[in-house]
């Protein structure tokens, strides 16, 4: 039960296990929450009737099985989801420093690259959607959104975002967004069936700092 971090490689490499891990996980979770819409339930619904007996429609041993399976698999996500941030983190952290050290070779008198500024804001997130497994919090300020930044943006359109999330169904989209004013590094996997609307289930606006 849970998850192993990969052996010490490239960060890269580490994300990609992680990533992989992580899309396993969520595959595991579908499964079991298959089980309890088989069963017409959910990890709230009652176990029993009205009269205080077993219900007879549906597999009691099934669906608290899945239940169980379910929380442990939610928890080994957290988990794997952060783990991934910090690999996100490093390989962020590689590539500024290897764009500032390319700028200061190119540019005289110049030591360090311009920080990307964030483009859009979260206004909400949904509770059990896919930006929420992720970690994606309200008013979270998207500083890159995949290979999206700033400058990717002709106008106040996130149209890109949206061409992105759908090209990029059950796949991991790395974030880096500002949270009262710290980097966090997040994955996020769009995808369908989660019961809620879109691939996401969070509300992204324009923002101008």
């Amino acid at each position: 039960m849970g998850y192993t971090l990969p052996s010490p490689d490239s960060p890269a490499e580490q994300a990609k296990r992680l990533m992989d891990q992580k899309k396993n996980i969520e595959t595991e979770i579908e499964t079991h929450i298959s089980i309890l819409k088989a069963n017409q339930s959910t990890m709230q619904s009652p176990l029993v009737d009205t009269d205080g007996f077993p219900r007879a429609d549906i597999d009691i041993y099934a669906v608290r099985g899945a239940r169980v399976r379910i929380i442990e698999l939610r928890n080994d996500l957290k988990d794997v989801t952060a783990a991934i941030g910090k690999a996100l983190e490093v390989i962020y952290d590689r590539s500024q420093s290897e764009q500032s050290e390319d700028t200061s070779d190119r540019t005289e008198g110049s030591s360090l690259s311009k920080e990307p500024k964030p483009f859009a804001r979260v206004d909400g997130v949904a509770p059990g959607s896919p930006a929420a497994d992720a970690g994606l919090c309200r008013e979270d300020l998207i500083v890159k959104f995949g290979q999206l930044i700033s400058t990717s943006f002709a106008s106040e359109s996130l149209a890109p975002i949206a061409e992105l999330v759908g090209a990029s169904e059950n796949q991991s989209i790395g974030i880096k967004a500002l949270r009262k004013g710290q980097s966090v590094f997040l994955s996020l996997t769009p995808r369908k069936g989660w019961g809620g609307r879109g691939m996401l289930g969070c509300h992204i606006v324009p923002y101008s700092p």
